[in-house]
């Protein structure tokens, strides 16, 4: 199934849409998502991706990623993912956006204005096993103390939210 992603310009304005797997081949700048699931504790919800992801595989990464399909609000889209990779329904809330472009083995490029959500869960979930191989709860601290050791144990884009603005999760953990 073909799937069309928003291309976005430099100010984040949707200028058109491209084949998913075309606009990662092409590194053509898009529109992505990120959430990051706290529980009471302040802990993230991390998981190691499924192997079988087209990039990234077996990184550990943020609680949830992916982008909005054609004609798809936001809101609707990290809703929808969240509950297909997470199995988890929670009210989520915008906290902040940023660019970053990642070149990898594969050929594919990520080049993203990422928006960032965040959002509680306390309740049981079920994990799709085609996204998600294992999971855990993590305190930022300890995601931090690790990113330090092995970096490469986590993808481009977890890495570019702690390392660089995790500042602004601070003040919602």
């Amino acid at each position: 199934m073909e799937i069309n992603i928003p291309l976005v310009n430099d100010r984040d304005e949707i200028i058109g849409f491209g084949e998913k797997l075309k606009v990662h081949q092409d590194g053509t700048l898009h529109r992505a998502f990120s959430i990051l699931i706290f529980n009471k504790n302040g802990e993230i919800l991390i998981h190691q991706r499924a192997f079988g992801k087209y990039h990234s595989p077996g990184l550990w990464t943020n609680t949830c990623c992916g982008h909005p399909n054609y004609g798809e609000s936001m809101m609707n889209a990290v809703n929808r993912r969240l509950k297909e990779e997470m199995g988890i329904e929670t009210e989520l809330n915008f906290s902040f956006k940023f660019q970053y472009t990642a070149n990898f083995d594969n050929g594919l490029t990520e080049n993203e204005i990422d928006h960032v959500y965040t959002g509680y869960c306390e309740s049981q979930f079920k994990v799709n096993p085609e996204e998600v191989a294992e999971w855990e709860w993590q305190s930022l601290p300890d995601i931090e103390s690790e990113m330090e050791q092995n970096p490469n144990k986590f993808t481009v884009w977890f890495r570019e939210i702690i390392q660089k603005h995790k500042h602004l999760l601070v003040s919602i953990a």
